[in-house]
């Protein structure tokens, strides 16, 4: 509870002691009056403030006008009458009350975020004469060696380049299973150093870093609105005037009408007392304060399961999604290439793995380390010469002087080597050995353990159809999806075919559904940026992810997916019952206020008692179920 949370609540309870306390006071008349204005000023000072202000700054109409109007009133009213100058000061005290009630839920809304994003490192340690220095992070430049020590967070993306350390990720990542890193392993600002010493150099400086740009992100999520949101901002801004010209229409024409078209007595009183019930009844608080808040929930809610949304409009978007498209390497696959099978002709396959890893030695590409890893010894470099590659095609090198090549059908067409086909589907890799054919090396990526459960659980949740994009080799896209259970795919892909492709896809939409694209966010932000909904898989070192997409997924889980689907249709279920509810309650309220049937008592109901109840059900979307 903040500083100013407990100052209301202070408050609250004197204005509530001095209200209960007055009803056992024998006083009449004009100290009567001044009694019951205490608690009335103590409770509602700041509401005559704000209405005042609004006044003056010619922007009136807001429900510190409806509320103050009201309560004015209804002191008015009873100084006239029988001097029960308790309403009055009710409808101010149980205002406060939802108005407090509000302000806890939005701070724990609010907390909820800190507490998962507390990741903003206070400081970042530079040795200096053999002592370590804490300054803040952004004096750090580009290329400088910070210290972190156990128990520290990471302030800046750079490379280990001594020590070795487990790393906790859970704040980014929402996982408990910690990682180790050692010298040459990329690093991420966030994650907390847990067992050694590690000296790490930048590589972008803090405003840069993975850790500023999600605090950023997250921090200026609510400032993107969603239909709905925008539809309740433009709602007040009528109804609030509309309600005062009302009230105003209720206190005059009907006496008037009794007066000089009837010629009975006005009866002033009756009338008046009506269009202040229906000024209290009319309050938006309920919409004006809930609708924003289950989006600031949702937000927060998906935050802790570990997706990033980047506003609420891409939440109601997220909502009315139908058609998952999938990039394969990096989102279904781990993009992790592994040699699955060794085909050999009379050479042996020990031997045949050892000419193709000492050829492709000089590759950085995931097939060659592959290759270096299923040999699994650290290549001899010296004993390769003549090594060139073909764009393409493949590499042909002299290993211990003899010719070796190593690539796919196109290059053993060019150097004229017969080839046979393998039935295995994946990346084969064919071998000549001084212009003979040796074998090939069948080398396939991994699928990534929940995928299959990840696509089955999008079926679950109402998508009508996956669909996988890639630009591998047919054969090799088609296993996966048989495997996976996708609906549809399309290989052999460039870039700019994707976004063909998505394109089309996006014109055979139902009207209401909406086009989800899940890659990597680096070489599908074309893609990301031109779906409906961009999904980045598993990006967060990535600024081309967080750039390009407008979900962005903490981890590489694939299952994740479907939870955000499942947390933005829970966010937008609850921002309409809250819509339906408090419109609805308004409606029969004014009714009965604008007739008579609706007292003080009942007005206070109508405003307060719907916008706790509302608030109450804005933080359900808080709460995310494990799937």
């Amino acid at each position: 509870m903040t500083k100013k949370q407990k100052k209301m609540l202070i408050r609250i309870a004197a204005a509530a002691v001095l209200m209960i306390g007055l009803q056992f006071l024998p006083f009449e008349g004009p100290v009567r009056f001044i009694l019951y204005l205490i608690p009335y000023l103590v409770i509602g000072y700041d509401i005559l403030k704000k209405a005042f202000k609004g006044i003056k700054n010619r922007q009136p109409f807001d429900e510190s006008l409806l509320m103050s109007i009201a309560t004015i009133g209804a002191m008015a009213i009873a100084v006239r009458g029988d001097g029960d100058y308790t309403e009055a000061v009710a409808v101010m005290l149980f205002y406060q009350i939802g108005e407090w009630f509000q302000s806890y839920a939005v701070g724990k809304s609010r907390r909820n975020i800190s507490d998962l994003m507390d990741i903003r490192p206070d400081y970042a340690n530079i040795e200096k004469d053999g002592k370590l220095e804490q300054i803040d992070p952004d004096e750090v430049e580009s290329g400088s060696v910070i210290i972190v020590q156990p128990g520290e967070k990471v302030p800046i993306d750079g490379v280990i380049v001594e020590g070795t350390s487990t790393l906790n990720t859970s704040a980014l990542t929402g996982e408990s299973l910690p990682r180790d890193a050692g010298p040459g392993d990329e690093i991420i600002s966030g994650c907390i150093s847990m067992t050694g010493v590690l000296k790490i150099r930048t590589t972008k400086e803090f405003e840069d870093s993975t850790v500023s740009k999600i605090l950023d992100l997250v921090e200026n999520a609510s400032s993107r609105k969603s239909k709905s949101e925008a539809f309740i901002t433009k709602f007040a801004r009528v109804y609030t005037p509309a309600v005062v010209y009302s009230a105003i229409a209720l206190a005059l024409l009907p006496p008037f009408v009794r007066m000089f078209g009837m010629g009975v007595s006005a009866d002033w009183g009756t009338w008046v007392t009506r269009a202040l019930t229906f000024l209290v009844i009319s309050c938006p608080c309920a919409l004006v304060i809930s609708i924003p808040l289950s989006f600031f929930a949702g937000i927060g809610g998906a935050s802790n399961a570990g997706v990033l949304v980047k506003g609420s409009n891409y939440l109601e978007t997220l909502s009315w999604t139908k058609y998952v498209v999938f990039d394969k390497t990096g989102t279904l696959t781990q993009g992790v290439f592994e040699v699955n099978a060794v085909h050999h002709n009379a050479m042996e396959e020990e031997k045949l793995l050892e000419y193709a890893a000492l050829a492709e030695s000089a590759s950085s590409h995931p097939i060659s380390r592959s290759l270096q890893k299923a040999y699994g010894k650290e290549p001899d470099r010296s004993r390769v010469t003549d090594i060139e590659e073909i764009s393409g095609n493949g590499v042909t090198a002299k290993v211990d002087g003899v010719q070796v090549a190593a690539g796919n059908a196109k290059l053993m067409e060019r150097l004229g080597v017969k080839w046979i086909d393998c039935h295995h589907a994946g990346t084969i890799i064919h071998m000549a050995i001084d212009g003979e054919y040796a074998g090939h090396i069948v080398i396939s990526d991994i699928e990534k353990p929940h995928a299959k459960e990840a696509v089955q659980a999008l079926k679950k949740a109402g998508v009508k159809r996956t669909i996988m994009l890639t630009g591998d080799s047919r054969k090799v896209a088609e296993r996966v999806a048989a495997d996976l259970g996708i609906d549809e795919v399309h290989a052999e892909l460039l870039p700019s075919d994707k976004v063909a492709e998505v394109e089309e896809l996006l014109e055979k939409m139902p009207e209401k559904g909406k086009l989800a694209f899940v890659g990597d966010g680096i070489n599908d932000a074309p893609v990301l940026s031109r779906a409906d909904i961009g999904i980045a898989m598993g990006a967060m070192g990535s600024d081309a992810a967080i750039e390009a997409a407008d979900v962005v997924l903490m981890d590489d889980d694939p299952m994740k997916i479907s939870k955000a689907i499942r947390i933005s249709r829970k966010c937008i279920r609850i921002v309409y019952e809250n819509i339906w509810f408090a419109i609805g309650i308004k409606i029969i309220f004014l009714v009965l206020g604008a007739v008579g049937i609706a007292n003080m008592w009942l007005a206070i109901f109508a405003d307060v008692g719907v916008m706790i109840i509302a608030v109450l059900n804005a933080i359900r979307a808080l709460f995310v179920k494990k799937l």
